[in-house]
């Protein structure tokens, strides 16, 4: 994995991502709020998981050579790094 991260460029996965986030974003609904989807930016795919990791799991599955976005459905990025940092939910 290693390997993978250096021969990345993260900014361009995370642009790309946060693109293809705000195309799918409406599909998911209250139900689903809370949720994670990793994004495979090249095919455009989305894995949706009950937490980051359960949808990594499932996006690697598929991808295993890939970097993901990933972004919590319900939650713009200030929300979510608020509560990554702070605990509240």
């Amino acid at each position: 994995m290693n390997d993978i991260l250096k021969n990345t460029d993260i900014q361009q996965i995370a642009e790309k991502g946060a693109t293809i986030y705000e195309r799918v974003k409406d599909n998911y609904g209250q139900e689903e709020k809370g949720k994670f989807v990793a994004i495979e930016v090249e095919s455009g795919k989305v894995y949706l998981g009950s937490t980051s990791a359960e949808a990594l799991e499932i996006a690697r599955k598929n991808h295993p050579d890939k970097v993901f976005y990933v972004v919590k459905i319900g939650f713009d990025f200030a929300e979510s790094m608020a509560e990554y940092f702070t605990g509240i939910h």
